[in-house]
């Protein structure tokens, strides 16, 4: 349900001078450390959320002993944290080769299963880490996970409920109670669960999401502007917080803002009628009359019986003084939509101006 895109920057020569001193002071380290400072180390770099070290660490550990079940699941937490899904199956079926009756392998599993869309045995294996260990935070965070994805929403928020006991601080536990509440309309407290989520980790795209969805819902359009940034920062062509960002600076008249993300998210998705619309919309707000007219020609190719398009398409044509074919697009309008009186009124402007204009050229 969450997902994280990992980013590399380039750097300067001095900064990758830094940084190859400074790994290679911590392999140095590493090598000087005996097998339980190296294991204490790497859980220290895994509570931190670093998982590039801690996945460095750990595989130091299974160099020398490739059966080190503790290894195996600090790996294990790493590839989950990185959404490496396929790699998070492939480090629990070793866990089970090694320990067939780990409750943590199991649910590491069903966890891997879950995000692989293999549902039912995501729910085969995660029942198993129930019966082996029934206070397991994980197994709790993938049945309330299971039963929101199955729409079993009374079940789920339970279960969230006692993932958030056995696990306080997973973010995953309080943002699929987040998600519970939520489907009970109980938007105060899916808020909160969500910024206790995301106060223990601010690198959740899910959570920025569902918490930008809720604020969008509400009203609290410019709370959700830092979340859109955060969460592009994360993903930055991740279709659902550009619609999202899209929503927000539209209502807020943020045109410059509206016309980045709605030209990112035309580029994407080409035939997206949203985009478009906002594209043109942003255009017309920045006062580019002459591009929002190309906008509009791509968005009613998409749908040449959508009144509204064809009004704005009238409306800036008439803007950009071209009273003639203004008169022949809402007149279009005026015939598939009647009763729709701003058609109407572009329509009347329009030819008002345009007999005025050939009034006055017949003068001169």
């Amino acid at each position: 349900m969450d997902e994280h895109t990992l980013q590399e920057r380039e750097q300067g020569t001095a900064s990758l001078s830094a940084q190859n001193t400074a790994s290679i002071i911590h392999r140095e380290q590493q090598g000087s450390m005996g097998a339980e400072q190296l294991r204490g180390l790497a859980h220290t770099y895994l509570a931190a959320r670093d998982w590039p070290k801690a996945a460095e660490t750990f595989l130091k550990i299974l160099l020398d002993e490739p059966q080190d079940s503790d290894a195996l699941l600090g790996m294990a937490a790493v590839t989950d944290g990185l959404n490496r899904f396929e790699h998070l199956y492939e480090t629990a079926q070793a866990i089970l080769e090694i320990e067939p009756n780990s409750a943590s392998g199991l649910a590491y599993k069903a966890r891997a299963l879950q995000k692989l869309e293999r549902i039912s045995e995501a729910t085969v294996a995660n029942d198993q880490a129930l019966l082996l260990n029934t206070n397991l935070g994980l197994a709790w965070v993938n049945r309330s996970g299971l039963q929101l994805l199955q729409g079993k929403f009374p079940e789920a928020l339970r279960s969230a409920q006692r993932a958030i006991e056995q696990a306080p601080t997973d973010p995953r536990a309080w943002a699929n109670y987040g998600v519970a509440l939520l489907n009970f309309n109980r938007v105060a407290e899916s808020l909160d669960a969500f910024d206790k989520s995301l106060a223990i980790d601010a690198q959740q795209l899910f959570a920025l999401q569902m918490k930008g969805e809720i604020l969008c819902r509400i009203g609290r359009m410019r709370e959700v502007i830092p979340l859109v940034r955060n969460a592009l920062a994360l993903s930055p062509q991740d279709i659902k917080t550009l619609t999202l960002g899209i929503q927000a600076f539209r209502t807020l008249e943020m045109y410059e803002e509206l016309k980045a993300l709605s030209h990112q998210l035309v580029l994407l998705l080409p035939d997206n009628l949203l985009a478009w619309e906002n594209y043109a919309r942003s255009l017309r707000g920045l006062g580019q009359f002459s591009e929002a007219n190309e906008a509009l020609d791509h968005l009613i190719a998409l749908d040449t019986s959508n009144v509204r398009f064809l009004m704005l398409k009238a409306d800036t044509l008439y803007r950009l003084e071209r009273y003639r074919e203004a008169v022949a697009i809402a007149e279009r309008a005026r015939r598939l939509g009647p009763d729709y009186a701003p058609a109407r009124r572009i329509h009347e402007k329009s030819l008002r101006l345009m007999y005025q204009r050939k009034v006055k050229k017949n003068k001169n």
